[in-house]
């Protein structure tokens, strides 16, 4: 691949929602949620202070999972075609750095479950957890809480 095309696809925004991009100071948009192996390489470098490195990245995932440097070098390829990574060449290593926040992505995670499972409505989220007795009487006052300052605002 020549260094053009490296740079070009280190580049490429992402369409859908919008976010800002922490790194550069840009914005970005997520078109989809990460297939479940995408995040979990993006969840990793979110773990670390970057810069991060493909030899970190093998050492904490891709050696558990049984990976090939290869197959993770396709997934972070992938994430950078996606916007979500930047890399840069240091020396005979690539480092990465994050585009999206983790916090920022999770956020977007939430929204498009919220409006797929329970028709874009926080209260019938809050009614799948109280239907099956999951919140804690601790967490209905949180709740309650968060309310009350919700309607401060």
């Amino acid at each position: 691949m020549k260094k053009e095309e490296i740079n070009n696809k280190q580049t490429r925004p992402i369409q859908g929602n919008h976010l800002s991009d922490d790194v550069t100071g840009t914005s970005r948009n997520i078109q989809t949620k990460l297939p479940e192996t995408e995040y979990e390489v993006m969840s990793a470098i979110w773990r670390n202070t970057p810069p991060v490195t493909t030899t970190m990245l093998m050492n904490q995932i891709g050696n558990d999972k049984g990976w090939k440097l290869q197959t993770l070098v396709t997934l972070l390829n992938r994430l950078i075609d996606r916007g979500f990574l930047r890399s840069e060449k240091a020396g005979k290593e690539r480092t990465y750095y994050p585009c999206i926040p983790q916090e920022e992505y999770i956020r977007f995670e939430t929204a498009l479950f919220v409006e797929r499972y329970h028709e874009n409505s926080l209260i019938q989220l809050v009614n799948a957890f109280s239907g099956s007795n999951k919140l804690s009487a601790e967490e209905i006052k949180e709740l309650s809480e968060w309310l009350k300052e919700q309607e401060g605002k």
